[in-house]
């Protein structure tokens, strides 16, 4: 039995996020609905809600424009929803922090299951109680605990998803890490598989003084990647 998660659906098209409504209730979530943009963003500030499905042809702010304000001020999960399927848009999504990006030709089942999945990882998202509280790499410094991370001495916001990507890389220093591993463990069977490309692209951005020449995370051309050096004791 899955916990019961309120779910923003927010679709100007009246029937689809009627759909949605039946599909994620009968799945035992509660539903909350947005017809456009400035509604969605009204709605996210009078309710806390575990889950955003997010429409990106909207009036009045579109879902890339809702995206970012989301972002702005929170890690809720956000499944973008479109009729647009092509490699740009989905870059797009991902690029401003979405968690997946699911084409509306998908089935409605289908979306439930990976509504209930982004769902579930965000529940696991907790570090171990037992981890060390600080990983120091000299100019990288990831604070587990406080869930924070300075580079070069300044403090850089990172996504939920940015910062458990970030850690786990760093706590297996100079370990191949590949793809598949990487993709099943942060976004299990659902998803999209430019979701890992994006973030590491972002993650790169955030923490390397020349991301086309990383220093972190290092691609092993074929495999994955690696994080290179060794935290200080």
């Amino acid at each position: 039995m899955n916990e019961t998660a309120t779910v923003l659906v927010a679709d100007d098209d009246s029937d689809i996020a009627r759909l949605m409504r039946d599909y994620l209730e009968a799945d035992g979530h509660t539903v909350l609905i947005a017809n456009d943009g400035r509604a969605t963003v009204e709605t996210l500030e009078q309710h806390p809600v575990d889950c955003v499905l997010l429409d990106v042809m909207m009036p009045n702010l579109s879902g890339f424009d809702v995206l970012r304000r989301i972002r702005e001020t929170t890690d809720v999960p956000v499944l973008m929803l479109s009729a647009l399927g092509g490699d740009s848009e989905k870059l797009r999504g991902l690029g401003l922090g979405a968690d997946d990006y699911i084409v509306k030709s998908a089935s409605p089942s289908e979306v439930v299951a990976r509504v209930r999945a982004v769902l579930r990882r965000a529940g696991q998202a907790r570090p171990a109680a037992t981890a060390a509280a600080v990983l120091d790499y000299g100019r990288l410094v990831i604070d587990i605990g406080a869930h924070e991370v300075t580079v070069g001495g300044v403090p850089t916001p990172f996504t939920a998803r940015e910062f458990e990507l970030l850690e786990h890389l760093a706590r297996h220093p100079r370990q191949i890490l590949t793809r598949d591993q990487l993709f099943e463990r942060f976004w299990g069977e659902f998803g999209d598989r430019h979701s890992l490309t994006v973030h590491i692209s972002r993650l790169r951005e955030k923490i390397e003084e020349d991301p086309a020449h990383p220093r972190y995370i290092v691609t092993v051309r074929g495999v994955g990647y690696r994080f290179e050096g060794e935290p200080r004791r």
